[in-house]
């Protein structure tokens, strides 16, 4: 019988690990994301948005609001080691945004399990929620940290 995988003891033994990959995501870092808080099972990015991020109409491309939101998703589900991908996502957008504002993204995992996790992620501009997200990840095999043996 395998023995089980304490997830939660690999999240805190290969925290910088972890941290290390999920913080240097090339995309996210062009896009001036910034990941503020990683935990087990949290995860909170901010971005301010800039001029050439904005649509015809002045407010904050909802490309933008997504890409941080997705971000958020992929540290949260990513926390213990195990490649996760995104299977799917459904995003609701409140309000808009414009340049100079804050964006935070906030992902929190609802239920995980050895295949899937499932996430909520807010999106706020100050105390506004400005969009939500439901996500739900696919959880490989694969850990892209080194276990001991």
């Amino acid at each position: 019988m395998k023995q089980r995988i304490n997830e939660l003891e690999i999240h805190e033994t290969h925290y910088e690990a972890i941290l290390q990959k999920v913080k240097n995501d090339p995309y996210a870092l062009s896009l001036g994301i910034e990941l503020t808080e990683f935990k087990a099972d949290f995860a909170q990015a901010q971005l301010e948005v800039q001029s050439q991020m904005v649509n015809a109409y002045g407010t904050v491309h909802g490309a933008i609001i997504y890409a941080l939101a997705d971000y958020a998703f992929s540290v949260a589900c990513n926390a213990f080691g195990k490649t996760s991908l995104g299977v799917n996502t459904t995003i609701q957008f409140m309000e808009s945004a414009k340049p100079g504002d804050k964006l935070v993204a906030r992902a929190t995992e609802v239920k995980r399990n050895f295949r899937t996790g499932f996430y909520r992620i807010e999106v706020y501009h100050e105390d506004n929620l400005i969009a939500t997200m439901e996500a739900m990840s696919y959880r490989k095999d694969h850990y892209f940290i080194e276990l001991e043996r």
